[in-house]
């Protein structure tokens, strides 16, 4: 069996997972940085995918300087992001099947994000997806944000299921470390970042579409 206990409950990652955000994100802030001076090279971006914003702007200042304003390159970036994708909706390919077939099971679920409560809104509620979720954990809920498992413990807090018997799923690297650290059966569909040796150790499967999740949660039902 792909899992190793039975599933309680599942909690989801948004940016990448839930929602089809970072490749048009990656977009926007590559040219704002463009805009604004040197253009800002691919791998650093990949290193703030499923951080904390303070990471991010750690980063910026280690490649630009420490006098470069991150937070307006973000503020400016997000700006473009809403304008960008403006009725747009970014949901990815199979997230009300999973959902529907959780509902079947009864198995409670929440959202473990580093995006703002702001973002969560503003993504999930227009498209009636937020309701179908019992808690939200978001940027300010956490001491300390992925690759750290506090998001994850909060959020199996939050449902008031053992971590071990939660079903993680993630795109980032970031995001399944800190699924793993919390000892959540974790189930990486990749987005922006590939698979490495280590995504699949800490992993308990990879999957290529949240399709797949929904077949392996089937599977594991069934048996």
């Amino acid at each position: 069996m792909v899992f190793p206990h039975p599933i309680r409950a599942a909690v989801f990652d948004m940016d990448g997972l839930l929602l089809d955000t970072e490749v048009r994100y990656k977009d926007v802030i590559l040219a704002a940085a463009a805009d604004r001076g040197p253009p800002l090279p691919e791998a650093i971006f990949n290193r703030m995918i499923g951080t904390p914003l303070a990471h991010s702007l750690g980063l910026l200042a280690e490649f630009y300087g420490p006098d470069y304003d991150g937070e307006a390159l973000f503020a400016d970036a997000t700006e473009r992001f809403r304008v960008m994708t403006l009725g747009e909706d970014l949901l990815k390919a199979g997230v009300r099947e999973l959902l529907d077939h959780l509902d079947e099971l009864k198995i409670p679920r929440a959202i473990a994000t580093s995006s703002s409560h702001e973002s969560v809104r503003h993504h999930l509620e227009p498209n009636g997806v937020l309701a179908r979720f019992d808690a939200v954990i978001a940027r300010g809920d956490y001491a300390r944000g992925k690759p750290a498992p506090d998001p994850f413990l909060a959020a199996a807090t939050a449902l008031g299921i053992a971590p071990e018997e939660c079903l993680a799923l993630e795109d980032s690297h970031n995001g399944v470390r800190a699924a793993h650290a919390a000892g959540m059966m974790t189930v990486m569909v990749p987005d922006l970042l590939a698979p490495t040796d280590e995504m699949r150790d800490l992993a308990v499967a990879i999957a290529d579409s949240l399709h797949h999740v929904l077949d392996l949660v089937k599977a594991h039902h069934a048996g």
